[in-house]
């Protein structure tokens, strides 16, 4: 028998094929957390660590975080904001401009309520004209930035305050209610006056921008580029 057969065995003991640890032995970190968590779970952190930050550098950087994980697939933000304004929810907005405003263009009822417009003028103003274009500009404000359909965002607006979205929606359907009151004969019909003209076509604006910003914000965000977006 050896000499060193009971002798304590003092190598350092190996480590191949241990646990490695997990930088978090007593659960601390974990501690609180979802046990399935998901997109919108590290959303919620990054909104509560926004919350917090004080240094404007790095609140946008977590800002730009937010924003990143929105758009991945498997977040809410994904299917319900808006960012981007592409030739794709311009081409929405036409159809759904055309979809709202096709009923009215054959009703002769077009034709009295702009009459009612332009008649009714006390001290020379046209009250009820003036009225439905407020009307026209508020719903549609209302209809993208204010209802539950989307959460539509404001970016990069035109000279720094006109939201894209809400000027091409407006433009689109006021040209197409113009156009399409002249392409069916609907606009010189009864030989109307001019302001009667006017009036017609902001009656089918009411319909036509409606149907614009339905079209718009339902389908989600579309694909392709950002019109007038930053350049990278």
């Amino acid at each position: 028998m050896s000499r060193d057969d009971g002798a304590e065995d003092t190598s350092p003991p190996d480590t191949t094929g241990a646990e490695a640890p997990t930088g978090d032995p007593n659960g601390t970190l974990t501690a609180g957390l979802p046990e399935d968590p998901n997109i919108d779970d590290l959303l919620n952190k990054l909104d509560a660590l926004e919350a917090i930050v004080d240094d404007d550098a790095e609140r946008r950087k977590v800002k730009q975080t937010i924003a990143l994980v929105e758009r991945m697939p498997g977040s809410r933000a994904f299917t319900s904001h808006i960012n981007k304004y592409t030739s794709r929810d311009m081409a929405e907005s036409f159809v759904g401009a055309v979809i709202f405003s096709l009923p009215l263009l054959v009703e002769d009822g077009v034709f009295e309520i702009a009459e009612w417009f332009i008649e009714f003028t006390p001290g020379g103003i046209p009250v009820f004209f003036i009225m439905n274009v407020l009307f026209v500009l508020g719903m549609t404000a209302g209809l993208l930035y204010y209802a539950d359909f989307r959460q539509v965002q404001v970016t990069n607006p035109i000279f720094g305050f006109i939201p894209r979205r809400y000027l091409g929606v407006l433009l689109i359907s006021l040209l197409t209610a113009f156009f399409m009151l002249l392409m069916w004969g609907r606009l010189h019909e009864e030989d109307p006056t001019t302001l009667e003209q006017v009036g017609r076509v902001t009656v089918i604006w009411a319909a036509a921008a409606f149907g614009a910003a339905l079209g718009d914000i339902l389908p989600g965000e579309s694909k392709g580029d950002d019109i007038g977006g930053p350049v990278e």
